[in-house]
């Protein structure tokens, strides 16, 4: 358990990182670097050197490394991004940049995505500085830029430019998992991730003939633009069961006593209630229209129109994510990846989760943990191009009425302090022995 000094850090430091507005819109607008200063300087009182790197100005990551107890071991990689989401302050009941302790809560912007394991690590550090404790392997740790966008500042930027301070590392931990789901009827689900699905953001462009808008016109952009959105958008995709998604499944099922595992899917999320919100976006591969841009003038067709499309799909089917792409935009109408990274699969045998459950376990009893994957992804996509294998593990013992999952990117943005408390323990449990 973590010591008493370690409480009272993981909180104050969630609070000022907080206060330090790091809003990524994209395009390169974001500055990480104050945020990456102050968990360097946090890393150096507690002895643990830091490294700062940028890929462009102002986008600055920090990686230390802890030496472990057993050189033999292999390294672990604990990482948490900087950035965050904008926040429209208006929309907010507090400034979503003060980083405000009120009535035993931490409320702004990125209180749960992710200043808070942020902090959670660099108080497990300082503790273990303060009581002269190292883990058992070699501990990395990375504090990433750009997260929030196409990692290609943070993540990406280190896995490709820096791999040799990553030397070792087999697995890693990161961000969105052993968090408390309370289902509505009492029980408490601790989903540990251990997948995520693909990212493919699509931009497609239709093309056609220009013309008065008064005139007679087949090859409409607008018009085919339309009709394959459409289709995007009404598709039924196949279900498509993950190793990961199975055991979530299993396990919940045995939870709740339903039986006929997974001979009807669709029936057994029915049966599952609320807890089906952990499994139901990654039993099938997804495609959702976002954004729509075309013409000029009102009286004008425009010979081309663009619309984007948020798409995710799941380990070993993006062939088939592709090929039904293909078929849905049909032959007047092109798409393309503007941003594209690699589904993950992790394995729920492994011994580095048997562990991540038993510290979740030891300080939460009546908790239910199960693996679950992700719908969307982490920086743990660009760390596997090192061969890591990542896990969602950052700590959060929630109260009745917290849905952690709205609050990520939502309005009023908060977590308790005990939910704080009940993270570092978790994570120091965890870090010791892992």
């Amino acid at each position: 358990m973590a010591d008493a000094q370690a409480r009272d850090e993981v909180v104050r430091f969630t609070s000022e990182l907080i206060r330090i507005d790091t809003s990524n819109r994209g395009g390169g607008d974001c500055r990480e670097r104050p945020a990456a200063e102050y968990a360097a300087e946090r890393l150096a009182e507690a002895g643990v050197e830091p490294t700062l790197l940028e890929r462009a100005p102002g986008r600055t990551n920090v990686v230390a490394r802890i030496e472990g107890t057993d050189p033999s071991a292999a390294a672990l990689l604990v990482h948490g991004h900087l950035d965050v989401v904008p926040a429209e302050a208006g929309d907010w009941s507090v400034d979503p940049f003060s980083g405000e302790v009120r009535d035993g809560v931490v409320w702004g912007r990125g209180a749960v995505d992710m200043k808070n394991m942020d902090a959670m690590i660099l108080a497990v550090v300082r503790a273990w500085a303060r009581q002269g404790v190292r883990p058992r392997r070699d501990l990395v740790l990375a504090f990433t830029a750009d997260e929030e966008a196409s990692a290609e500042d943070g993540a990406d930027f280190l896995a490709r430019r820096h791999a040799e301070l990553f030397e070792g590392c087999t697995e890693a931990i990161g961000e969105s998992g052993a968090f408390t789901f309370h289902d509505g009827a009492g029980r408490e689900i601790y989903p540990i991730a251990a997948g995520e699905r693909g990212t493919g953001w699509l931009k497609l462009t239709a093309r056609g003939r220009a013309g008065h808008g008064s005139k007679v016109n087949r090859e409409n952009a607008v018009t085919r633009l339309a009709a394959a959105v459409t289709r995007i958008g009404a598709y039924e995709w196949p279900l498509r069961l993950t190793p990961t998604v199975s055991a979530a499944l299993t396990e919940l099922a045995a939870l709740y006593g339903i039986e006929g595992g997974l001979d009807d899917v669709d029936a057994l999320l029915r049966k599952l209630g609320p807890a089906a919100s952990l499994v139901e976006a990654t039993v099938r591969n997804s495609a959702n229209p976002t954004m729509l841009e075309a013409g000029y003038k009102l009286n004008v067709i425009p010979g081309e129109a663009v619309a984007y499309v948020d798409g995710r799909y799941l380990r070993g089917v993006e062939d088939e994510f592709r090929a039904t792409l293909d078929e849905l935009t049909g032959p007047d109408v092109d798409w393309e990846f503007r941003h594209h990274s690699v589904a993950l699969q992790a394995p729920v045998d492994a011994p580095l989760y048997a562990r991540m459950r038993a510290a979740v376990q030891e300080f939460a009893p009546e908790g239910h943990v199960v693996p679950y994957c992700m719908s969307g992804g982490t920086d743990a996509k660009q760390f596997s191009q090192l061969g890591i294998t990542g896990y969602g593990f950052a700590p959060l013992k929630l109260p009745e009425g917290y849905d952690y999952q709205a609050l990520f990117h939502g309005v009023d943005e908060r977590v308790p302090v005990e939910a704080l408390h009940f993270g570092v323990d978790v994570l120091d449990r965890l870090l010791r022995t892992a």
